[in-house]
């Protein structure tokens, strides 16, 4: 049982990293803390995605001639990883931006706070 933990480790860790960054993402109401869930769940995928195109002993695909051939790692995951990471830093960036407008207007980084705010201010310019 524990050789098994111990092959399957990158995505047992994968597992992990998901479920923590999806736990911090829904249980917390402070915005910073919701993004930090949310790039958990991206490091998560791109782990898993890494798990995947691993292979023990394996090269990079890089061929020579005269040159046996090895087991090679498959290098589509690490490019799906390369551009994962891209996506997930523009998204953090943006989420961040929109995080200092909300608390430009506010002052409050508590979701529960901010949707009470939005909703009395609605009302008061409804009347």
């Amino acid at each position: 049982m524990a050789e098994l933990f111990i092959q399957q480790r990158f995505y047992i860790g994968a597992v992990l990293l998901f479920t923590i960054g999806l736990a911090t993402l829904f249980l917390h109401p402070n915005l910073i803390k919701k993004i930090i869930g949310l790039n958990l769940m991206d490091t998560s995928v791109f782990l898993f995605l890494a798990a995947m195109g691993y292979i023990e002993g394996g090269r990079a695909p890089i061929v020579t001639l005269g040159s046996e051939t090895p087991a090679y790692i498959n290098p589509v995951p690490g490019g799906l990883v390369l551009t994962g990471i891209v996506v997930a830093v523009s998204t953090t960036a943006l989420f961040l931006a929109l995080t200092c407008r909300l608390y430009r207007k506010y002052h409050s980084l508590n979701l529960d706070i901010i949707l009470m705010r939005a909703k009395e201010e609605k009302e008061d310019h409804g009347q």
